[in-house]
C-alpha cells in the first residue's frame, strides 16, 4: 500500500508510484500509435474515411464516465469493507486479551496468559496469509511453536482451527469453575466477532465482482479510446494524438484502478497494508502482556517525484 503525506500540486503532477501509470503505458503507447496512423491517413482505414464527429464520443462519453464511476464505487466499496473488517479484527483481538488479562489469574490450572495471546497473534498472521494464499508457516512458528505450525499447515482453515483451540481453552476453564458463566460470554462474544471478520473476508475474496461487468467495461473503454483519434482528427489535426492519449489515460486508469482495489487482499501499491495492520495488532497484544515489541512495520512511504 502506498501512504503519501500531504504533497504540493505540482508534486502530484510528477508522481510514478502507486498512480497505475506504470501498468497502462503499453496501452498509452498503442493509442499514440493509433492517433499517429489517424493523423497520417486524415482519418482514413483502407483509403476510406471514417465519418465520426465528435458528438458521438461526447454522448458514449458521458455514458462510459457513468459506468466507470459505477464499477470504481463497486470497487471502493469491497476495499472500504476489508478494512473495516480488519479494524473489527483489532478492537476484537484487544478486548479479548484485555479482558483474559484481567479476569483470569495467571497460571490458575496452567494457564498462561502468554500462551493464550500468541495464539491471538498466530491467528491474525493465520488470516492475513490464508487470504494472501501464502505459507504462514514462518509467522506462526514463531507464536505457536514449530510441531503445531506444521500441524496446522495440513488444514484448510488455520485461521479458524486456531479460534477454535482459544475457545475449547476458555471452555475448559469454565467447566472447572475458574470463570463464571459471565466470563465466558463475554469472552465468546470477542470470538465470534473474529470468526464473522474471517467470513466477511473470505465472502469478498471468494466473491469478485460479476466477471461480464469487467468484461462489458474493458471492450468498450478500449473500443472508445481506439476510435477517438478518427473523432477528432478533422478538428485537431496534429494534436489528435496528444488529445487521445490524455483522454485515454483517464479511462484507462479508471479501470486499472479499479480493477486493483477490487481485491483489496493483494499485494498492489494501492491494496490493504495487511503486513502494517497484522503487525500493529501484534504489538498492540504483546504491549498489554508486557511484552518486547517487534519493530513496527508500516505502509510503503513515497515521497520522491517520480
Amino acid at each position: 500500500m502506498i501512504v503519501r503525506p500531504t504533497q504540493h500540486w505540482f508534486r502530484l503532477l510528477f508522481v510514478w508510484h502507486g498512480s497505475v501509470l506504470q501498468s497502462i503505458i503499453p496501452q498509452l503507447l498503442l493509442m499514440t500509435v493509433i492517433g499517429c496512423v489517424a493523423v497520417a491517413t486524415d482519418g482514413r482505414v483502407l483509403g476510406e474515411k471514417i465519418p465520426l464527429n465528435t458528438t458521438p464520443f461526447t454522448l458514449c462519453g458521458v455514458a462510459l464516465t457513468i459506468f466507470l464511476a459505477f464499477r470504481n464505487n463497486a470497487s471502493y466499496d469491497r476495499y472500504r469493507e476489508a478494512r473495516h473488517l480488519w479494524g473489527g479484527v483489532l478492537i476484537a483481538t484487544r478486548a479479548l486479551t484485555s479482558q483474559v488479562i484481567a479476569y483470569v489469574p495467571e497460571g490458575i490450572a496452567g494457564f498462561e496468559h502468554r500462551h493464550f495471546v500468541h495464539g491471538l497473534i498466530g491467528f491474525v498472521y493465520a488470516f492475513k496469509h490464508q487470504l494472501r494464499k501464502c505459507n504462514p508457516e514462518p509467522d506462526l512458528s514463531r507464536y505457536v511453536g514449530g510441531e503445531h505450525a506444521a500441524a496446522l499447515q495440513a488444514m484448510r482453515f488455520r485461521p479458524i482451527a486456531i479460534l477454535n483451540e482459544s475457545r475449547r481453552t476458555l471452555a475448559s476453564l469454565h467447566r472447572r469453575a475458574l470463570i463464571s458463566d459471565i466470563q465466558l460470554s463475554m469472552f465468546d462474544i470477542q470470538v465470534n466477532e473474529l470468526e464473522k471478520a474471517v467470513g466477511g473476508c473470505e465472502r469478498i475474496a471468494s466473491t469478485p465482482i460479476p466477471f461480464a461487468y469487467g468484461v462489458l467495461l474493458h471492450r468498450t473503454v478500449y473500443a472508445y479510446c481506439m476510435l477517438l483519434p478518427f473523432g477528432l482528427v478533422d478538428s485537431l489535426g496534429y494534436f489528435t494524438p496528444l488529445i487521445s492519449v490524455f483522454v485515454s489515460y483517464t479511462l484507462l486508469a479508471l479501470e486499472a484502478i479499479a480493477a486493483e482495489i477490487a481485491e483489496p487482499f493483494g499485494t498492489a501499491p494501492n491494496c490493504l497494508a495487511l503486513n502494517a495492520i497484522a503487525r500493529t495488532i501484534e504489538r498492540s497484544l504483546l504491549e498489554l502482556c508486557g511484552e518486547a515489541l517487534p519493530e513496527e512495520e508500516k505502509p510503503v512511504r513515497v515521497y520522491e517525484l517520480t
